[in-house]
């Protein structure tokens, strides 16, 4: 596979400050591959400076995209898709919470194993994993609800680092809804269900601060975390459409709505790069 091209999509929230550092970060570990790639931050709303800093970097493989209104990570990260060029898209998330170094694994493991997806997980024996004993048992209990709904056998779905052939997302993109807390079990379960069934996971190098975002430091307790009432409400709408609507399958063509809206926000000028 590795003559192919990478795309690299990083969506981008609030990281004026870091994001040159992050890109020029992937641009280094990319470099010591024998992969070609290519990066998409792609700034999810002109929210502070990330565009105008992230633009700063001149390299003929960075291409930055954005739009002036936050609309989630899944939206960002459909956007950047539409943009890309790579028969293998990779998607991390920016901050460098994961290590960028992390993506010469995934992408060895979607060669060794000829993977439709290739997940990047915390759960892997070989991962090097620093985050608090709440949000692990968090993660377990998610674990436990995404196998019981959607019968995956992925120990970890929501680590932001996975990889895809492009085939896989031509598939399946169109057909999504979420734009922010569920978008990736929401790929994941709707590919299952298409029929893409060589999913695999693959270690991780993470680092994972939430004491600056979360309620938890507040003393709230984990259900009232914002974040994570969102992620379950989301998980169990996505489980309602594909189980009970069957929204995703073939015969609902007419009810997706994404390529209508980005076509929509495209002519109306408000994407910029």
């Amino acid at each position: 596979m590795q003559d192919m091209l990478v795309s690299i999509i990083m969506p981008v929230y609030r990281h004026e400050k870091t994001i040159v550092k992050d890109i020029l970060g992937i641009c280094d570990a990319m470099n010591d591959t024998s992969w070609d790639f290519e990066i998409i931050p792609v700034v999810d709303g002109f929210v502070d400076n990330s565009f105008e800093e992230a633009k700063k970097i001149k390299k003929n493989n960075v291409r930055v995209v954005g739009y002036k209104t936050n609309r989630g990570k899944g939206y960002a990260v459909r956007y950047g898709m539409a943009r890309a060029k790579g028969d293998l898209i990779a998607f991390i998330d920016a901050g460098m919470d994961i290590n960028p170094l992390s993506l010469s694994m995934v992408l060895e493991h979607m060669d060794w194993y000829n993977a439709d997806i290739i997940v990047g997980s915390k759960r892997h024996p070989a991962s090097k994993v620093k985050y608090n004993w709440v949000r692990r048992i968090y993660s377990w209990g998610y674990y436990l609800i995404v196998k019981l709904l959607f019968g995956l056998k992925l120990k970890d779905t929501q680590t932001g680092l996975k990889v895809y052939k492009r085939a896989v997302l031509e598939k399946v993109l169109p057909r999504l809804t979420v734009k922010e807390f569920a978008f990736d079990i929401e790929l994941l379960a709707v590919a299952w269900r298409l029929g893409f069934k060589r999913i695999f996971e693959a270690p991780v190098d993470v680092n994972l601060d939430f004491t600056k975002e979360s309620k938890l430091r507040h003393g709230f307790m984990l259900f009232l975390d914002p974040n994570i009432r969102g992620i379950l409400y989301d998980t169990l709408a996505v489980f309602y459409r594909l189980k009970i609507l069957r929204y995703y399958d073939d015969y609902s063509r007419r009810k997706w709505v994404y390529d209508k809206e980005l076509e929509m926000r495209i002519n109306t000028g408000e994407v910029y790069e």
